[in-house]
């Protein structure tokens, strides 16, 4: 089954990764997934697995999200999980042999990036559809960073210079025909 269409990717919005740095994107990103979904498009939802003796443990002495309920996606989110794809991973990028296999399968070829962190897993995976010889967009106002703004800044310059200028876009940006216009209040009878 092809889709044709773009996809988004809705990268690791999941409670160990919400902190008071990126609390802030979890509404943003809830709202796009519901326009996305709305409009018809396909999303794929990233979850980080972390696991004892990974490179992060190893090198960080970091050992969060290996189990419930930090590798749990937000609650704002689990509504939507379900109208989309599941892709659990170990590494920063969704391009593992797993997701290279399901975005042949989809057909794939543009993809919407958006989630936590903007300098690591958003990133990685952007420049990986690059390298992919797909179309990547990273969507800097629906991503952020637990790390705070200046990573967050930092993944954005890093970005440009990965995959363009160009591909680091706005909510706004985002083609009107990907995503369901935001909910309008009903006009009163005197405005009919």
């Amino acid at each position: 089954m092809t889709s044709g269409r773009p996809v988004l990717v809705v990268t690791d919005m999941q409670n160990g990764f919400v902190r008071e740095q990126s609390a802030h994107i979890v509404p943003v990103v809830v709202d796009l997934v519901r326009r996305w979904q709305a409009a018809g498009g396909d999303t794929l939802f990233t979850r980080y697995l972390n696991y004892p003796g990974s490179p992060f443990e190893r090198f960080f002495d970091w050992k969060r999200l290996q189990s419930s309920p930090d590798i749990d996606f937000v609650p704002e989110l689990r509504p939507y999980v379900d109208h989309g794809v599941t892709l659990d991973k170990r590494i920063y990028s969704p391009f593992t042999p797993e997701g290279v296999a399901l975005f042949k399968q989809r057909g794939w070829q543009e993809f919407y990036f958006c989630g936590i962190a903007t300098e690591s897993c958003v990133l990685k995976g952007a420049v990986d559809a690059f390298e992919h010889d797909f179309t990547p967009w990273l969507i800097a106002d629906a991503s952020a960073s637990h790390a705070g703004s200046e990573a967050h800044e930092a993944g954005l310059l890093v970005a440009r210079r990965f995959i363009g200028p160009g591909q680091v876009i706005q909510l706004a940006d985002i083609p009107a025909t990907l995503i369901d216009l935001p909910l309008q209040s009903p006009l009163s009878l005197d405005e009919t």
